[in-house]
């Protein structure tokens, strides 16, 4: 199970194009960022808007690369991979990004399934079981031949959900999952983070949901501005101390 750290991580991000008289505009999203993360931590992001919470998950998963400092994923620098282990890190993340990424004229099956695989022997016979089984945790057993358009925001969020489980990655990143969420919808989603936690999975969770943050008293990491102000063991949200 491997563990993360941050070792002082900027991220920045340019404007639009300007001009000799207006040099292009660079904006630092993330400042000079120190973090760990254990193996089989819970660990929730929070703060207002453009904190900073997306692009430090992003990085995390290897998604982007930092303009200064390292991501590590049990001690190897993410920026340094070789081609095994950049395959390998696909394995290692499950990920529900903040938007929606479900193809809209594809079943659910086609949108879980991995590429290259739909329509042959070992999609069928292999993937077939676990994107049953996906389905089934998050509560939409049953739904493989229909259309993400078919269903709410809510259960479409589930089934993202659903994908990111599918091969029992040891880390979830899960990018403002909640917010486009029923509140039953998320209280089956925490129940069933919770359990995967308690078996060891590493889970990372951006939300803007105070009033489960508060309630699960996980621990808690504040952003403001690109900056971490509060790291907190057992935090309500917001906390800085």
């Amino acid at each position: 199970m491997p563990g993360i750290r941050l070792e002082n991580v900027s991220k920045i991000f340019k404007g639009p194009k300007g001009s000799k008289k207006e040099p292009q505009k660079r904006f630092e999203t993330l400042s000079h960022v120190n973090l760990q993360i254990d193996q089989g931590e819970f660990v929730f992001f929070v703060g207002s808007r453009g904190a900073g919470s997306s692009t430090l998950l992003n990085l995390i998963s290897g998604n982007l690369q930092p303009d200064a400092g390292a991501v590590y994923l049990d001690g190897i620098n993410l920026a340094k991979l070789n081609r095994r282990q950049e395959k390998q890190l696909k394995y290692t993340f499950g990920w529900v990004p903040q938007e929606s990424q479900l193809v809209r004229s594809a079943t659910v099956f086609e949108n879980l399934c991995p590429p290259g695989r739909f329509g042959r022997m070992g999609g069928a016979m292999t993937d077939g079981p676990l994107i049953t089984k996906a389905l089934g945790l998050v509560g939409m057993a049953g739904c493989e031949d229909r259309r993400p358009g078919e269903f709410s925001a809510s259960e479409c969020r589930r089934i993202e959900l659903a994908k990111a489980i599918l091969y029992s990655p040891p880390v979830l990143i899960l990018d403002k999952m909640t917010d486009m969420m029923d509140d039953d919808s998320i209280w089956d989603a925490i129940h069933l983070l919770e359990e995967m936690n308690r078996r060891g999975t590493t889970v990372l969770m951006s939300t803007h949901s105070r009033q489960f943050v508060n309630i699960m008293r996980r621990r808690v990491v504040t952003l403001v501005d690109g900056k971490i102000v509060g790291d907190v063991k057992k935090g309500r949200f917001g906390d800085i101390v």
